[in-house]
C-alpha cells in the first residue's frame, strides 16, 4: 500500500466508526420516540450533548466576538432545528430514506460553489434519486409527505450549518461546536420539554438520552475532528456520502425497516452524487 494510503487508513476507520456511532444512535433515538415523542429525544441528545462538550473542551476560555457572536447562534439554530426536523422525520419514514434526502443539504453547498458543468451532472443524479424516492409506494401506502418535508427542512438547516459554521474565524473547530451546540440545546430543550413533560427527566430517559447524546454527537464528532486533521477535505466527503446506506443498514438491523430494491438503488444514486461532488470538489478545470 502506498505511504498516502497507509496515512489515510487510521482517519479513514475514525470517518467509519463515527457513521456507525451515528447512525447507531439514530436507530436507538427512534426506539424512545414512542414514550417521549421525538422532539423530546432530540431535547435529550442535544442537551446533554451540550453538557459534554462545554465540559470537555470549556470553550468560555476564548469568547468570541460579536460577528462570530451572531453567527454562531445562527449555526446552532439551524443545528437545533436540524435535529428536531430529522427525528421527527425518522418518526415517520424510515431511517435511511430521511437521511438520503437530509444529505442533499451538503451536495447543494458543495453545487453551489461552482459553475461547473459536470457538478450540474452530479444534481441531476441527486434529483433522479430523489425522484425515486419521494412517490415511492411503500408497501400499501406512500411514504409520509410530512416526514419527507421534516427531511427536505433538515437538509436545508444542514446547509445552512454548513455555511453559517465556516464563517466562525475566531475559535478553533471544537470551541465552535460546544458554543454552536449550547445554542442548540437553548433552542430545542423548550421544544423536547414542551412535547414530553417531566417523562423526560425520569432516570431511564435520561440513561437513553445519554447514549443516544454519546453515540449520535460525543463520539462521532471526537472522531471526525480527528479525522479532519488527517484526511484531504475531498477524502472526507467521499467518505461520509455512505451515510445514507449504513442509516438504512441501521433501521434494517436495529429496527426491522426492510426498504425495496427501488428504494435501495435511490439512495444509491444520492451517495453517488454526493461523493461524486465530493471527488471533484475543488478541482480547476482539467
Amino acid at each position: 500500500m502506498p505511504a498516502g494510503g497507509v496515512r489515510a487508513f487510521g482517519p479513514g476507520l475514525a470517518i467509519l466508526a463515527s457513521m456507525v456511532s451515528v447512525n447507531a444512535g439514530a436507530a436507538w433515538a427512534k426506539g424512545l420516540f414512542p414514550v417521549v415523542g421525538s422532539a423530546g429525544v432530540t431535547a435529550l441528545r442535544v442537551g446533554l450533548a451540550a453538557l459534554m462538550l462545554l465540559a470537555a473542551v470549556r470553550p468560555w476560555r476564548t469568547l468570541p466576538n460579536r460577528q462570530d457572536a451572531g453567527n454562531l447562534a445562527i449555526y446552532g439554530v439551524m443545528l437545533g432545528l436540524m435535529n428536531l426536523l430529522i427525528y421527527g422525520a425518522f418518526s415517520r419514514i424510515p431511517i435511511g430514506i430521511a437521511v438520503a434526502i437530509e444529505v442533499t443539504g451538503p451536495l447543494a453547498v458543495v453545487i453551489m460553489s461552482s459553475r461547473r458543468a459536470r457538478d450540474f451532472a452530479w444534481v441531476a443524479c441527486a434529483a433522479l434519486g430523489l425522484a425515486l424516492l419521494l412517490p415511492l409506494e411503500e408497501g400499501s401506502k406512500g411514504l409520509d409527505p410530512l416526514g419527507v418535508a421534516y427531511a427536505l427542512g433538515a437538509a436545508f438547516c444542514w446547509a445552512m450549518y454548513i455555511v453559517f459554521g465556516k464563517r466562525v474565524s475566531s475559535l478553533k473547530g471544537t470551541e465552535a461546536v460546544a458554543w454552536g451546540m449550547l445554542a442548540a440545546s437553548l433552542f430545542a430543550v423548550p421544544v423536547g420539554v414542551a412535547q414530553a413533560g417531566a417523562l423526560l427527566f425520569t432516570p431511564a430517559m435520561l440513561a437513553g438520552g445519554f447514549l443516544v447524546a454519546l453515540l449520535s454527537s460525543a463520539i462521532p464528532y471526537t472522531l471526525e475532528m480527528m479525522a479532519l486533521a488527517r484526511l484531504p477535505r475531498r477524502v472526507f466527503g467521499i467518505l461520509v456520502s455512505a451515510g445514507p446506506a449504513l442509516a438504512a443498514l441501521a433501521g434494517f438491523v436495529m429496527l426491522g425497516e426492510r426498504l425495496t430494491g427501488l428504494q435501495w438503488g435511490a439512495i444509491f444514486l444520492v451517495i453517488f452524487a454526493s461523493a461524486g461532488a465530493a471527488a471533484t470538489a475543488g478541482r480547476g478545470s482539467e
